[in-house]
């Protein structure tokens, strides 16, 4: 079923005889498919495709949108058995948690067809004209969003399915009527031609010019700064690295049109916890923040990195449940040896700045990790800050142990730009909480009360993004349905026939939707 070949629009292609595997990091098995690197050539005929490909589809209904993104989740699902074989052996994650992303997977696809047909996102906007007003006429003047044309995407190297070939991303790009070229992660290359070919057979069946989607392998950095550069990029879609998110930004924006890059990158979510919520059960607590530290084995963007609490007993006790559960946890993959170094190295960079870090049981199998746990005082921390500060990705956690919660909110207001961070407050204690609050709506992207940022809800009100680091642009989400805004671009129409403007501006609002018209809701 694999060929390791690229697949542009209809065709397969392999100019380059450069190949490279992928490896099971439970085991550093090399797995059997050869994946043909990209070449310059390959990246520009997919995308001279998608961009003949958008302007068909820029005429295209909310139905046929939202019907695309249902058929590729029908076909995905027909697929299902043979994705995740292969997306375990590539990434050595346990079925449940395949089970549980490729379930998001399908999920966000339909709902990002539910969000096509329903036409809010459109922003539709209506100010009718007043010929007779004085001194001057008001003319007819009308605004909704069209889609912004060719979209790159960067499969995630940690969500193989939710936030990759046929992805987050993919999905609300294709909902708002944008082509998709997608540069697969060299981790898991065989899970994304699995879902690309899914994708590919939905846009035969729906009947979508070729071009609509295409799937670029590789594993040079060449390739995939070969894609943003190109002149029929629009849009940039990026999960991964600061480092990595940074170059892609860099690149766009020297291009002698630069294009956004929508880049949701690294973050240590600080989580700050109140008296009463630690003396309520200290050991329940650790073992709740171990949970969330060691989900995916350290590898979501939202795992807790730094944990601020009150000193004494209850610390104590917290501290030594969850010293207990390190030393107890066994190792589990990192999904690569390039995460399972740069894990290691953090650490290290830890040890050689004077923090001692405690480690759990060691492995020499594959890319095997075990959880980490560095515990400082306040005065640590802020002689220690600035390499504190530095996510270290993977299930490995910082604790700092603090005189007084009055010193959170103060401390909060440094931070530099992160995804999440939450506040384990309950009693009295929620009163005191305003001013922390205050602080963390200066850098966090969403703010949680009881809860650990791990694991995201896939609705309205999401927003997972935040200001840099944590992202290239912080009015806009990657994940949550509102995720499909970045791929509209506002056009106004003015004093233009009624049979020539977009369906969502025509007067009779054939599409049904909602409006803004002359100010009020309709």
């Amino acid at each position: 079923m694999l060929t390791g070949q690229q697949l542009i629009g209809n065709s397969e292609s392999a100019d380059s005889s450069e190949t490279f595997h992928a490896i099971n990091p439970a085991n550093s098995e090399t797995l059997t498919t050869a994946y043909h690197e990209g070449t310059e050539a390959e990246v520009d005929r997919a995308l001279t495709l998608a961009e003949k490909a958008a302007n068909e589809m820029r005429g295209y209904s909310a139905e046929k949108l939202a019907r695309l993104c249902e058929k590729i989740a029908e076909r995905l699902e027909a697929n299902k058995e043979a994705l995740l074989e292969c997306c375990g052996a590539e990434t050595g994650y346990p079925d449940p948690r395949l089970n549980g992303e490729f379930g998001r997977t399908v999920g966000q696809m339909r709902q990002f067809a539910a969000i096509a047909r329903e036409g809010r996102w459109l922003d539709a906007r209506i100010d009718h004209a007043e010929p007779d007003r004085a001194p001057l006429p008001k003319p007819d003047v009308r605004c909704a969003k069209v889609p912004i044309g060719p979209v790159v995407v960067f499969g995630a190297s940690n969500f193989p399915l939710a936030l990759s070939c046929a992805g987050g991303d993919t999905a609300s790009a294709l909902a708002a009527g944008c082509p998709v070229v997608v540069k697969g992660h060299p981790s898991h290359p065989g899970t994304c031609e699995i879902a690309a070919r899914a994708v590919l057979e939905a846009v035969k069946e729906c009947e979508f010019p070729e071009g609509t989607f295409s799937l670029i392998q590789g594993t040079t950095n060449e390739i995939g700064g070969a894609m943003v550069k190109h002149p029929a990029t629009k849009a940039v879609g990026f999960t991964g690295s600061l480092r990595g998110g940074r170059a892609l930004f860099d690149l766009a924006a020297a291009r002698p049109n630069p294009i956004p890059v929508y880049a949701e990158m690294g973050s240590f979510n600080p989580q700050y916890i109140m008296p009463e919520k630690l003396a309520a059960d200290p050991v329940a607590f650790a073992e709740a923040l171990f949970g969330s530290v060691t989900l995916g084995n350290g590898q979501f963007c939202t795992n807790p990195g730094l944990v601020f609490v009150p000193e004494g007993a209850d610390a104590d006790a917290f501290l030594a449940k969850y010293r207990e559960l390190v030393e107890a946890a066994e190792p589990a993959p990192l999904l690569n040896k390039g995460i399972q170094s740069g894990y290691a190295k953090g650490l290290e960079n830890l040890e050689a700045h004077g923090i001692e870090v405690l480690r759990g049981k060691a492995s020499a199998e594959g890319c095997k990790t075990a959880p980490a746990l560095a515990v400082m005082t306040l005065t640590d921390f802020e002689k220690y800050r600035e390499t504190v500060e530095e996510e270290i990705f993977g299930p490995s956690t910082v604790v700092i142990t603090c005189p007084s919660c009055d010193v959170y909110a103060p401390i909060a207001r440094d931070f530099p730009g992160q995804l999440a961070s939450s506040v384990h407050a309950v009693g009295d204690d929620l009163d005191e909480c305003q001013g922390l609050v205050d602080a963390l709506s200066t850098y966090a992207g969403r703010i949680c009360f009881n809860g650990f940022p791990t694991g995201i809800e896939i609705c309205h009100a999401m927003h997972h993004g935040g200001i840099y680091p944590a992202a290239t642009d912080s009015h806009f989400t990657s994940i949550g349905l509102s995720a499909i805004s970045r791929w509209g671009r506002p056009v106004s129409y003015q004093d233009t026939p009624d049979h020539l403007l977009p369906d969502a501006l025509k007067e009779g609002n054939p599409l049904g939707i909602v409006r803004l018209v002359d100010g009020k809701t309709a």
